[in-house]
């Protein structure tokens, strides 16, 4: 991952900033996770939040530039909470699909770590339903060799109305965030309760550890975790912040 030559500011601020919201643990209420999320500061159009530029990114070299900036600054996340020695297990970084079949991907994000000192099972790479339409192989053996060096996994947006459940069984991802459809089926009647034990059985039946998204009250959170869901995000949990507003809670 070449760092020479990345513009990190525009007009005197981050061309990038990642802002950081807790997963958490359902059991015991502690954070086990921040999953970050990417602002963009776009010198004609403002602050860009990832619905608005993710999608034409993709189509384009800038995706990969734009990785490497996010990359560099979750590392510097790292160090921060771990000099405010705050209890996390990992902070997530978008990567988009088209990296993980860059030929050098796996053997990039290792030196980075590395450089900064950052032990790489701190860093869990998120990726995009858009991982599903892969059919090569490319992007399930380098999610396998990055795995193998350390790094964590976690597809999002899977359950949805339009999600091929099926063609995630071909990727080993550690943790599978669960769209916030899923949530929202909770407590509308047995058979809407029974389809979201389901996926989350789907989910644990495959190796991976589900994440609930969307959970807003203390009710979903308990059926979820009576579902063998252990961890969730969304409004009971935190909201996105950045970096400096992160801070320990006291249950945590």
């Amino acid at each position: 991952m070449a760092e020479k030559g990345i513009q990190t500011t525009v007009d005197g601020l981050r061309a990038v900033e990642l802002y950081y919201r807790p997963v958490r643990e359902i059991s015991s209420g502690s954070t086990a996770f921040y999953q970050s999320q990417t602002r963009l500061n776009s010198p004609k159009l403002g602050v860009l939040s990832p619905d608005k530029y993710r999608d034409v990114c993709e189509m384009t070299s800038q995706a990969e530039k734009l990785f490497q900036l996010e990359m560099l600054q979750a590392l510097e996340a790292c160090r921060s909470f771990n000099e405010r020695e705050l209890n996390y297990g990992w902070i997530s970084v978008y990567m988009p699909v088209r990296y993980l079949k860059s030929e050098h991907a796996a053997k990039a994000v290792v030196e980075i770590c590395h450089k900064r000192d950052i032990p790489t099972n701190r860093i869990c790479f998120e990726l995009s339903e858009n991982l599903l339409a892969e059919d090569d192989g490319k992007a399930s053996e380098s999610i396998q060799a990055m795995r193998n060096f350390g790094f964590h996994f976690m597809l999002t947006g899977f359950g949805g109305s339009y999600c091929p459940m099926m063609r995630l069984s071909k990727f080993s991802v550690d943790y599978v965030m669960l769209s916030p459809e899923v949530a929202n089926y909770i407590g509308r009647g047995e058979r809407s309760d029974n389809a979201v034990k389901s996926i989350i059985s789907f989910v644990n039946d495959i190796g991976s550890e589900p994440v609930a998204d969307g959970v807003f009250n203390s009710r979903q959170a308990e059926m979820l975790y009576s579902f063998e869901c252990s961890y969730c995000a969304g409004s009971l949990s935190g909201k996105y912040v950045t970096e400096r507003y992160v801070k320990r809670r006291t249950d945590d």
